[in-house]
């Protein structure tokens, strides 16, 4: 066995002994054949890292994959004039449903009056009021806001067209081919709007995009695609067994008022006491329907007599008489 032992050479006063690479060639020429080889790596890394970890920090905005045309109308503005989708195509659309009594409908009008004015080349807004016979109401808001978009009445076939306008404000995201991409309820966060009209207006964003399919979140005739509902508990359930529930919340209508199957109505109000209560008598049964197939069918396997039976007496075929 040998031993080697490397000289150290002193590097001056003050200064630990350090092994010069002089002395070793053969780690030398694969030190720097290794630097050759990590360095653009190591630069690749220093670039595109920032990048990736500053996409993992952006917010998130979210529209719909595969959207539904908007569905158009032909409407009178408070101004007179002819007011419909289609005088709009090729621009970012915000139809707001609103009420001259509804709070937050008020306050979001000076953040829409600005996105407006700012992005008057690129958006429209429309707001369609749902107040019962106010016009008069209206004008005044119109006037003292000093809305810069189109107003106009909501009559009860478009309100119906866009699912039924129960909460408010309700807003409808339409991209430039005129397709529903989101629908926002409720006042939101103006930077949030200001983020997706310039995403679809094609202008920069610091924000990631994602898509997600409807299932109810923006019309509810789409909620026969969920596969889950909001407080409805599937975890007793095969498979099988979850689909057979979400035909019968999509078969049956709810018994509150709202008009909705029990599906569309968990999805749009899921404080609802009579859906939320109806759907989990559906999932109960549906399980303790399987539970009593299943005993049964145990039961049939254990009788005597059955083949199949472990009790029943084995049979042995009898060779024929000669």
């Amino acid at each position: 066995m040998s031993c080697h032992t490397y000289r150290m050479k002193n590097a001056g006063p003050g200064l630990p002994n350090q092994v010069f690479l002089r002395d070793f060639p053969s780690i030398h020429v694969g030190l720097i054949a290794a630097l050759r080889f990590l360095l653009p790596v190591i630069l690749c890394a220093a670039v595109l890292l920032p990048g990736v970890m500053y996409a993992q920090q952006l917010p998130v905005i979210r529209f719909v994959r595969n959207p539904d045309v908007a569905p158009d109308f032909e409407l009178k503005d408070f101004s007179g004039k002819d007011l419909s989708l289609a005088d709009s195509r090729g621009k970012v659309i915000l139809l707001n449903f609103w009420a001259t009594w509804c709070g937050p409908c008020r306050a979001e009008i000076p953040t829409l009056v600005k996105l407006q004015e700012r992005y008057k080349d690129q958006l429209q807004i429309i707001g369609l009021v749902v107040d019962e016979d106010e016009e008069d109401s209206v004008r005044q808001v119109v006037t003292s806001e000093g809305i810069n978009y189109p107003v106009a009445m909501a009559p009860t076939e478009v309100r119906v067209q866009y699912g039924g306008i129960t909460a408010l404000p309700s807003v409808f995201v339409i991209d430039k081919e005129g397709r529903v991409v989101q629908k926002h309820v409720g006042l939101f966060n103006p930077a949030l709007y200001e983020t997706e009209i310039r995403a679809l207006a094609d202008l920069p964003v610091a924000a990631r995009i994602e898509t997600f399919e409807d299932t109810g979140e923006v019309f509810l005739k789409h909620a026969d695609r969920a596969t889950s509902l909001p407080g409805v508990d599937f975890r007793n359930l095969s498979a099988e067994q979850r689909d057979a529930a979400l035909h019968k919340f999509n078969a049956q209508q709810c018994d509150c008022g709202c008009k909705f199957t029990l599906a569309q109505c968990r999805i749009y109000d899921p404080g609802c006491k009579i859906s939320q209560k109806r759907t989990a008598e559906i999932v109960k049964a549906i399980a303790a329907s399987s539970e009593a197939k299943t005993d049964k069918k145990e039961s049939d396997v254990a009788k005597p007599g059955n083949p199949a039976s472990p009790s029943a007496p084995a049979t042995t075929q009898q060779p024929p008489s000669p």
